[in-house]
């Protein structure tokens, strides 16, 4: 994770889905929690967790899911200075 955007879209998808919620994300440790109904949704939280580039750190692919991430989030960082520069 490098930053509060990252943040963001992992507390965002996760708590959409069915029997997860409080989500919370700390960047600085990499660490997310959260609440679930029953352990099924954890396996479910991993599956999207890879799915967003922030792989668990067993997951073999880890590396090249968190260079996806990387690449998103500065995609979006160079989205926003280009639209705050045209206005």
């Amino acid at each position: 994770m490098k930053c509060g955007g990252c943040a963001n879209t992992i507390t965002k998808s996760l708590n959409e889905l069915p029997g997860v919620s409080n989500t919370e994300v700390d960047v600085e440790t990499n660490s997310v929690s959260f609440e679930y109904v029953n352990e099924d949704q954890i396996e479910t939280v991993e599956r999207k967790l890879s799915q967003l580039g922030y792989p668990i750190d067993t997951d073999p692919n880890s590396l090249l899911k968190e260079a996806k991430s990387y690449v998103s989030c500065m995609i979006g960082r160079v989205s926003e200075k280009v639209e705050g520069a045209k206005e």
